[in-house]
């Protein structure tokens, strides 16, 4: 091989090796980047999220008023105990026994399509606070892969009650209402801490469909049935023994 060669060669491996070590900084850079921002959220309340702003713009595009959304951050003793316990009877009773992944009820999920029914979202909590802080409404893999991710480091580095503050203070509950305060003033005309079992239920009861369902509505109704028989008890903290 002539020297000309031999020089071309090694240059190539070296620009090689060069972009190999940038792809792999870049790489490490980008797995955590989400690891500053979620330890702001163990002290910071988000006054707005990415689902919040994408709501805004649209609104504004098509000239819907209010633009802003109504939205009013409080702290854990601003909830009604009956709010945090009817939020997990609705939508994840298993809150405090998964990892921010549920895989009993994606399988059971998967067991009813099975079945002949819907296959319905199996999304936690922790899932659903990575999407409104960080992501956006839509089904693409490439969104769940990351709501995934992120949720993973929301479990990593927040406790379980944060999260569940977090979730509280950002959940839609209806056209432009965002949070529990502004929810519960919306539809009763009182504060979070003043809610009652029924109305917390009722209020649980529309998350799935927060723009379609009223509180007062008969699916509100029929559902804050099992929501109120699932609130007897506590949520639960450990797994039942095997039979």
């Amino acid at each position: 091989m002539s020297a000309a060669k031999k020089a071309s060669s090694s240059a190539s491996r070296t620009r090689g090796r060069r972009l190999f070590k940038r792809a792999s900084i870049a790489l490490v850079v980008a797995l955590l980047a989400p690891a500053p921002m979620v330890l702001m959220l163990t002290v910071i309340d988000p006054p707005m999220t990415s689902i919040m702003l994408q709501q805004t713009a649209d609104r504004l595009i098509h000239g819907v008023k209010p633009v802003w959304p109504q939205h009013t951050v409080v702290t854990r003793a601003g909830f009604s105990p009956n709010l945090r316990r009817a939020v997990l009877a609705s939508e994840d009773d298993r809150f405090y026994l998964h990892h921010g992944i549920d895989m009993v009820e994606i399988n059971n999920a998967l067991e009813r399509q099975k079945q002949g029914g819907k296959l319905r979202g199996a999304s936690t909590l922790t899932q659903q606070v990575a999407k409104n802080i960080f992501l956006w409404n839509g089904r693409s893999f490439i969104r769940k892969g990351l709501e995934l991710y992120l949720t993973l480091w929301l479990e990593l580095i927040l406790s379980k009650e944060r999260i569940l503050d977090l979730y509280l203070n950002l959940a839609e509950w209806g056209t432009g209402v965002y949070g529990a305060e502004a929810a519960a003033r919306f539809h009763y005309h009182k504060s979070a801490f003043s809610l009652t079992r029924e109305e917390a239920a009722r209020l649980a009861a529309i998350l799935p469909s927060p723009r379609k369902w009223t509180v007062s509505g008969s699916i509100a109704g029929a559902r804050a049935v099992t929501i109120l028989a699932r609130m007897q008890s506590p949520a639960p903290q450990t797994a039942p023994a095997a039979k």
